[in-house]
């Protein structure tokens, strides 16, 4: 949990008890139903939870906007996000059940009451034009995720940003992005967190 409050401080009691709630509460339940690598689990804050929180560094979820998660697995970047931005709601989606399942028992035992769930596929969530953002942690290549996201998200700005697709994703990303026919805008996340791990990974975005 140091490795959070090492970047981010301006936490509400609640919020910061929700953090600290999510390494006992996914501990017990990768036991169960494998969401997490079992050599991660005990890096989840820095390799799940803080990973997940280089989106909030950069930007800002507003109260009453809507935020879907595509191929949320156990639930990253939904999870930390929501705790993060209370006030904003978000639909944790994936075509697995038993992830979804680990998802809705973590966010119940924390108290976390902005989040529900789609099971299915992301071409098959039924809201269409309905969200401000899609979010993403490297469950598919550019294009395909975009293909996915676009139709969720309605046009608008509120904030800084416009709506769109943000994602988080690693390696070397030139062949990707170029077959994606995408231009997104890129952030390094070793900009951000000074830690190892974070070399080679990247924030993306693009505008709807």
């Amino acid at each position: 949990m140091e490795i959070i409050t090492r970047y981010f401080d301006d936490f509400a009691p609640q919020q910061k008890a929700q953090y600290e709630m999510l390494f006992p509460l996914y501990k017990e339940w990768n036991e169960k139903i494998n969401v997490i690598s079992r050599k991660d689990i005990d890096a989840l804050y820095e390799k799940h939870v803080l990973h997940s929180l280089a989106i909030a560094a950069i930007f800002e979820f507003l109260p009453g906007q809507r935020i879907v998660d595509i191929g949320t697995g156990g639930g990253f970047p939904g999870i930390p996000l929501a705790i993060f931005f209370p006030e904003t709601e978000f639909v944790l989606a994936d075509s697995i059940r038993k992830k979804l399942t680990v998802v809705e028992e973590v966010a119940q035992a924390a108290g976390i009451r902005n989040i529900k769930t789609h099971w299915g596929r992301a071409e098959e969530i039924p809201q269409k034009n309905s969200f401000d953002f899609a979010v993403s942690r490297a469950v598919a290549p550019l294009g395909q995720l975009w293909t996915w996201a676009k139709p969720l998200i309605r046009r608008g700005k509120e904030g800084e940003f416009g709506n769109g697709l943000i994602c988080l994703k690693g390696g070397d990303l030139h062949e990707e992005i170029s077959q994606s026919g995408c231009k997104p805008r890129m952030w390094e996340v070793s900009d951000l967190f000074e830690e190892p791990h974070f070399q080679e990974k990247f924030l993306l975005y693009i505008n709807r």
